[in-house]
C-alpha cells in the first residue's frame, strides 16, 4: 500500500476536512503533488498549513486552490487554472460533498444544491479538465460516492425536486448520478463508497462511523497506478462490487449526460 506516488499530480476536491483532507494527507505522504481544493482560498490555505505543521508534509507538494461549488462559474475558473498550471494531471478525486439541507435550496445557477455540489460541479470540472487528465496508463478519475446511491432514483422530469423534496432522497440522487458518471466512456473512472465514516455526512447514515483516515485509505488505493481499474467499476471500501443496476445502463449514462450538459449550461 505504501508504494511511492512521487511524480504524480492529484487534484482532490473538498480537501479541507473529512475524507478529502485525509486523502490529501496520505497522497502527499507518499510523495504526490496534491492540488488541495477548498471552498474558499482561506480554507484551502489553512488545510495546507495544517498538513505542513501537524503532519510534516513538505509544502512544495501542496497547492491550495479554491472554488465554491454552489457557483458553477467558480468551478470553470478552477478548471481553467488547473489546466494552465498543471497541464498533466494524473488523478482527479471528486470528493467534495454536502449533506442536502433540510429545506429545498436552489443555487444561483438554479440547481438543487446537493445535486450541484455533489454531482454537477464534478461533472463540469471533469469535462473541463479533460485536456489535462493524462491518457497515460494510471490516469484516472475517482468519484467518492456512497452506498446510499442504491436507494436513489434520478427524477428525470424534476431533477431539482421542486415537487417533492426530501434531503435523503436529494443526497442519494446526487450520489447515484456520480456513480453513473463513472461509467461514462469519455473518462477512465471508478467510484468508491469509502464506508460510513465519522465526517460531516455521518448524520445521514446514523451515529457510528469509522475514522476518516480509514475511509481515505480506500480512496488512495484507487489513486495508485499499481491498482488496476476497470472503467465504471464500483468499490465498497476495498472490494469491487456491482453498483445499482441502473448505474451501468448505457441509456441512463446517455440520458444523464444530456441532463447534466443542460443544467451546467454546456449544451453539446
Amino acid at each position: 500500500m505504501s508504494s511511492s506516488l512521487s511524480g504524480r499530480t492529484v487534484l482532490v476536491t473538498g480537501a479541507t476536512a473529512g475524507i478529502g483532507y485525509e486523502t490529501a494527507r496520505q497522497l502527499a505522504q507518499r510523495g504526490a503533488v496534491v492540488l488541495l481544493h477548498g471552498r474558499t482560498a482561506e480554507e484551502a490555505q489553512a488545510a495546507a498549513d495544517r498538513l505542513v505543521t501537524t503532519e510534516g508534509i513538505d509544502s512544495a507538494l501542496l497547492r491550495p486552490l479554491a472554488a465554491d461549488f454552489v457557483r458553477l462559474e467558480e468551478v470553470e475558473n478552477l478548471a481553467h487554472a488547473v489546466v494552465r498550471e498543471h497541464p498533466r494531471l494524473d488523478v482527479l478525486v471528486n470528493n467534495a460533498a454536502i449533506a442536502a439541507p433540510e429545506r429545498h435550496t436552489l443555487t444561483v445557477d438554479g440547481n438543487e444544491i446537493a445535486f450541484q455540489v455533489n454531482f454537477l460541479a464534478h461533472y463540469l470540472l471533469t469535462n473541463l479538465l479533460e485536456p489535462a487528465l493524462t491518457s497515460a496508463p494510471g490516469g484516472r478519475v475517482v468519484n467518492v460516492s456512497s452506498s446510499l446511491h442504491r436507494t436513489a432514483a434520478i427524477q428525470w422530469s424534476d431533477p431539482n425536486r421542486e415537487r417533492r423534496y426530501s434531503r435523503l432522497a436529494a443526497y442519494a440522487q446526487s450520489q447515484l448520478a456520480l456513480t453513473v458518471f463513472a461509467s461514462d466512456p469519455r473518462v477512465t473512472a471508478v467510484s468508491v463508497h469509502p464506508g460510513v465514516c465519522d465526517t460531516g455526512l455521518l448524520p445521514l447514515y446514523g451515529n457510528e462511523g469509522a475514522s476518516a483516515a480509514e475511509g481515505a485509505q480506500h480512496v488512495v488505493r484507487l489513486c495508485d497506478p499499481a491498482t488496476e481499474i476497470v472503467n465504471g467499476a464500483y468499490y465498497d471500501r476495498s472490494e469491487r462490487v456491482a453498483p445499482a443496476a441502473v448505474a451501468t445502463e448505457d441509456r441512463t449514462i446517455k440520458r444523464l449526460n444530456k441532463l447534466a450538459d443542460l443544467l451546467v449550461g454546456h449544451t453539446a
